[in-house]
Formats: C-alpha cells, structure tokens, sequence
C-alpha cells in the first residue's frame, strides 16, 4: 500500500486541542481561514489566541469574613496580650530582679537592670524586617510557633540565672526575638481572614495587649509574693507554651506569590527576600517616615508622668489612677476606633491616625496646666482613647497602602522604623535636669506627633494622584488597543 493510499484510506482527524492540530495535508492557514469565515462570517484571518499557562490565572480571592477566622482572632488576640503583657509588666519583676541580685537603693544596679527590659522591648520591634522575611518564606504558622518556641526557651532559662549578665541574653534577647517571631505573623495573618472587618478585628487583637496590661501587673504581684521570682517566670512560661499552640492556627489562605526560583534551586528569590515593592509605594515611604518621625514625642508622657505628678501633687496623690485611665480608655479606643475604620474608605484611613496623633501632641503639651489633680485625669483618659485609636488600625492601612501580597514586610519595615524612637528617644531626662522641671519636656513632647500627622495628612492626596494617573494610563491603553486590532485585519 503505497502513501497517498494510506493518506486516503484513514481517517481525517479532528481538532481535539483547540484548533492547535492540523490535519495532514491541509495548509494550516488555509484550514484556519475556513472555520474563522464559518463562524464569524468574516474575511480577516484571526489568529488563535494562545491557551494560558497553568497556575498564571489570578482568581480573585474572596475573604471568608468569619468561620475559622475567629479562631485566628482569638489566638491573634492572645498572641498580643502574652507578648505585651509580659514585656509591660516588666516594672513589676524589676523590684524583684533588684532585691534578688543586690538593693533597691543601688542606683548603679537600677540602670542596668531596666535596660535588660528596654533592650528586650527595643528587640521586638528591631527584629520586625528580618521576622517578615521569614513570614514570606516559611509563612505565618512556622514562624509564629518556632518564635514562641524560642521565647519560651528564652523565659525558662531567664527563670534560672543567679546573676544580672545572663538576663541580657536569656531575656533581653532569646526571648524577646521569639515574641518578634511571635507577634508580627499575628497581624499579617489576619489579612488572610477578614477584609471588611479587618478594622474590627484588629481592635479586638490589639486590645488583648491592653487586657493583659491592666490584669497581669495584679497576677504576677501575688506570684512574686507565694512563689518568687524564679517560679513566678516558670508560671508565665505557660503563657509562651499556649501561644505556640495558639499559632497552630495560622492556616494561610491567600494564594502564594509565584517566584522566578529556578529549578533545583531550593533558595528564595532575592525579591522575596528583600521585597522591593514596597517601597516604590510613595504612600508607604510617606508613612514609614511619618509615623517614626511622631514617635519620638509619643511616649514622654507614659515615661515621665509619674515623676511629674509626684512633683506637683507630692508623693501622696494616686499616681497609678492615671496609668489605669490610659490602659481602660486605650482599650475601649482601640474596639471603637476598629469598628469605625471598617466604614472609611481606602487610604482615608490614615486621617484617624492623624486624628490621634493631634489629639496625643495637644494633650502632652496641655499636661503642665493642669493644676488639678482631675483635670489630669481627664487628659489621660483623651490620650488612652486615641492611643487605642493609632495601634488598632496600623494594620489596616499597611493593608491599603501596599495590599494583601506585600503586607507582611510592609509592617516588619516600619515596625524596625519605629524601634529607633522607641529605644533613643529625645533627652527629655536631661531637660529637666537642666531646668528644674518636666513642663518645657512635654512641651517639646507634644510637636514630633503633631508633625508626623502633618506629614501623614499626604498620603491620601499621593495615593489619590496615583490612582488617578493609573486610570488616564488604562484609558489610554484602551483607546490605542482598537486602532492596533484594525491594523491587525488588514494585514
């Protein structure tokens, strides 16, 4: 049988790959011309559009709002009243430390005693970029449970030193980069839950830290007094050991980002290691300097007020009441305020924070006139509310400004921003040293946040410029794209 025989004798076969297989013997433009002129009825030849690559479609993600997420809130929630809990209660086990390794009068013994507290609050918010990284690669569960995996070890061999220089290390360090390790993925994960209740549940999560603040100073006073320092510490490793199997959790739901990492290359692509998009955002540059740049007057008052208040009410007044005020109204500010983000829209978030930055600067400035004891009171209570108010809803605004996929090193970058005024600070100290009083201190206190939300106040205006030059880029595009489908028929 010869070929053209065979040719003939079998059968023609059909286009079972969407049109990409031609039969043998027909030209594949002339066979194409003739099913386009069928089914369109027009003369042009159309070229066949290429079948997409598996996994290049992007389905956009819908947002549970709710089911497991709550869960996720819950240990999210418990994740920062631990965390914080811990390290603001620091002032309580620093009597303890002072009586254990030598005297409460050992001024020389008093300073390095509360840097090992200072530098572990300064690691948390210093670890911040490198924990981002590490939430890229490795996601939130991993990194939240092998940070409260190393706080832990960090806590319990805290509780068994018998001299200040190991306590840098064990707390100041090991256990204060685990509760980095630890909390940070605890924002980021949120994202993956809720998107028009992300204000709300972000105050809910925020204000576990103030809970935990008000209550645990009372629970660790009455350890101290039963058990000591040492058991005392080995009790809040408890804490640590349910936030490793609260960030069990942390199931992932948003689509992973796709990489360029080659094959059989087991390394990370340099973009998601250091994830440069961020920072072509001029949003986010705007308010990774803004908030910084308000931070360094921020918290003079919650530093300072106790010793104020000693000099012009004398030792006897209440002194505590105002702390308590500033912790209750912090938390009510931040449930309120989180529910209130939910209704602004995009980007115009961001005027509550400039809002409470105001509000913050005015109040520290208005600290010296207050001759009465209640109008203090009074003061504290505006400054817990929107206090609350400027931690609740940093994670939604990082979540509009840069979206879903960058989130995670946009929080770790502006919080390691925020660890250089939280640890230096202005010279406050020595303000008052030199004239004799705290009043010119919150005078000056009150400008760094009163700037900072000034400087906030262009990021609505940027991102709306940008937004509005991307839409004149589409409409542009489209007005290019029939001329080009016209050319295209003709040829």
């Amino acid at each position: 049988m010869t070929l053209s025989n065979q040719l003939q004798d079998s059968p023609e076969p059909r286009d079972t790959a969407g049109k990409d297989e031609v039969p043998v013997g027909v030209p594949a433009e002339e066979k194409r011309s003739e099913e386009d002129k069928k089914e369109n009825g027009e003369s042009s030849v159309s070229v066949p559009e290429q079948p997409a690559a598996p996994g290049t479609e992007e389905v956009e993600f819908v947002h549970p709002e709710g089911g497991w997420g709550w869960l996720v809130m819950l240990a999210a929630m418990w994740c920062n009243g631990s965390v914080f809990g811990i390290q603001n209660a620091f002032g309580i086990l620093f009597l303890s430390l002072l009586r254990e390794f030598g005297s409460e009068h050992d001024e020389d013994l008093r300073f390095k005693t509360a840097l090992v507290g200072s530098l572990s609050m300064g690691m948390i918010f210093f670890c911040s970029p490198i924990v981002s990284v590490f939430t890229d690669i490795l996601g939130c569960r991993v990194t939240a449970v092998g940070g409260a995996a190393v706080g832990l070890v960090g806590l319990l061999a805290s509780s068994f030193v018998t001299s200040l220089g190991p306590m840098y290390f064990t707390y100041g360090i090991v256990f204060a980069c685990g509760c980095s390790f630890a909390y940070q993925p605890s924002l980021v994960i949120l994202g993956h839950y809720f998107k028009k209740r992300l204000g709300l549940v972000n105050g809910i999560v925020t204000a576990g830290s103030s809970i935990f603040t008000i209550t645990l100073p009372f629970v660790l006073s009455g350890l101290l007094e039963k058990v000591g320092l040492q058991n005392t510490m080995r009790v809040l490793c408890i804490l640590m050991f349910i936030l490793m199997l609260a960030g069990l959790t942390y199931r992932p739901l948003l689509p992973v980002k796709s990489s360029n990492t080659r094959a059989g290359s087991r390394c990370p692509p340099m973009s998601q290691i250091f994830n440069i998009n961020i920072w072509k955002s001029v949003g986010y540059r705007i308010w990774a300097f803004g908030i910084p740049a308000a931070l360094y007057g921020y918290f003079v008052p919650y530093v300072h007020l106790m010793k104020h208040v000693e000099e012009r009410f004398g030792k006897e007044a209440s002194k505590e009441v105002l702390l308590m005020c500033i912790g209750i109204t912090s938390c009510v500010g931040r449930l309120i305020f989180g529910r209130v983000a939910d209704y602004v829209n995009g980007v115009n978030k961001v005027y509550l924070q400039v809002t409470s930055f105001f509000v913050i600067g005015l109040m520290s400035m208005m600290i010296p006139l207050c001759n009465i004891f209640g109008a203090l009171i009074a003061v504290c209570l505006l400054m817990g509310l929107f206090d609350g108010c400027f931690i609740c809803i940093m994670g939604p605004i990082a979540f509009e400004l840069v979206g879903d996929k960058d989130v995670s090193q946009a929080i770790g970058f502006l919080l390691g921003l925020m660890s250089v005024p939280m640890t230096v600070g202005p010279p406050h100290r020595f303000l008052r040293d030199r004239l004799g009083s705290y009043d010119v201190a919150f005078y000056l206190a009150g400008i760094p946040p009163i700037f900072g939300g000034a400087v906030l106040c262009l990021i609505p205006w940027v991102e709306a410029r940008r937004k509005r030059k991307e839409k004149e880029d589409s409409l542009n595009c489209t007005q290019q794209e029939p001329s080009h489908v016209w050319e295209h028929n003709l040829i």
